[in-house]
């Protein structure tokens, strides 16, 4: 099958699970953008609706808003609801990323707020990270299993294509945002790739983890990437980051240990660029997902035996499988 015809079948599978639980026409999005609550307070943003879809999984953590913003439909989800009132364990990151799937999500841009463990990394500047170490103990960490195996391909976690557009509209808005403050240490900067540690959270780091993580070459630390990024690459989305530092962690010796109010001190700069980044990016429509792999990180990753496939799993996940698996 062609990736032309495999994207096509994954459309319409999304459009008959949409119909058959009743949701409205404008609630189809091609990009799903998940982050902070205040990001889809977004001006511009046209032909607003309101949607609360079922998953296998339960529901995601609050309603998410569809609309069209430049030339692309777009679903924001609140990631710790609205509110802020799940941590970052009780996310329920599969019922999550499916959601985005009904929707007819194709491309996931995921907003963390992160602490940089690297000089040159700034509060308030923003890697677009390449990969992942993950140090999570206590999530749910695949869509499948209970009936069906499978594996897929995760060596290379972030889509290189989308995450290539980020940095280019990330550089973009800054370039424009701090034309005057360019060559000084108050201009804040892009880094392009990077590695993320995905800590479970939700207390901070130690001052020995924090050091511990340095020593691995860990770029920037966070409690959300993960199991987001895996289940995304499951639900074979494209999936890229702008990952905001707000703080220096504990690691470096003249600054104070992290606060809370340190870190929100830095969301509402880190949101306003978000969003001017997300504007970049619809303008002209999400990248193509014809070169990247993500579109059939499926192919041949269902490992169990057909003969002990549980049948009414799949059905169950016919949204996802329905590509890799007979349903009749």
């Amino acid at each position: 099958m062609s990736i032309e015809d495999r994207l096509g079948a994954a459309r319409a599978r999304a459009a008959a699970e949409r119909k058959r639980q009743g949701l409205p026409e404008l609630a189809e999005a091609a990009l799903g953008v998940i982050g902070g609550s205040g990001l889809y307070e977004i001006e511009g943003l046209r032909d607003v609706v309101e949607v609360r879809p079922v998953t296998p999984y339960g529901r995601p953590s609050d309603a998410l808003v569809v609309g069209s913003l430049g030339a692309t439909r777009v679903a924001f989800l609140p990631r710790h609801g609205r509110g802020h009132r799940l941590t970052p364990s009780e996310v329920p990151y599969r019922a999550n990323i499916y959601a985005l799937r009904l929707l007819g999500v194709g491309s996931v841009v995921a907003v963390s707020a992160c602490g940089s463990m690297r000089e040159e990394i700034r509060p308030r500047d923003v890697v677009v990270p390449d990969q992942f170490i993950d140090r999570t103990k206590d999530r749910p960490a695949t869509l499948y299993g209970a009936g069906v195996v499978v594996h897929v391909a995760f060596a290379d976690p972030f889509c290189p294509v989308l995450s290539a557009r980020l940095a280019d509209e990330a550089e973009r808005v800054f370039a424009a945002s701090d034309a005057a403050l360019a060559g000084t240490p108050a201009a804040r900067r892009v880094h392009r790739g990077g590695t993320y540690l995905t800590m479970e959270g939700p207390q901070f780091s130690t001052r020995a983890e924090s050091h511990l993580y340095r020593s691995w070459g860990v770029s920037v630390i966070g409690m959300t990437g993960l199991p987001e990024a895996k289940l995304a690459r499951e639900a074979e989305l494209c999936y890229g980051m702008l990952a905001y530092a707000t703080d220096y962690d504990c690691w470096r010796a003249a600054e104070e240990a992290v606060t809370v109010a340190q870190v929100v001190a830095n969301l509402g700069a880190n949101i306003a660029s978000a969003k001017e980044i997300l504007r970049g990016l619809t303008a002209t429509g999400v990248p193509a997902r014809d070169h990247c792999g993500c579109a059939s990180a499926l192919a041949g990753a269902v490992q169990t035996d057909p003969s002990a496939v549980d049948w009414d799993r799949v059905r169950e996940l016919a949204l996802l499988l329905g590509g890799e698996l007979p349903l009749d």
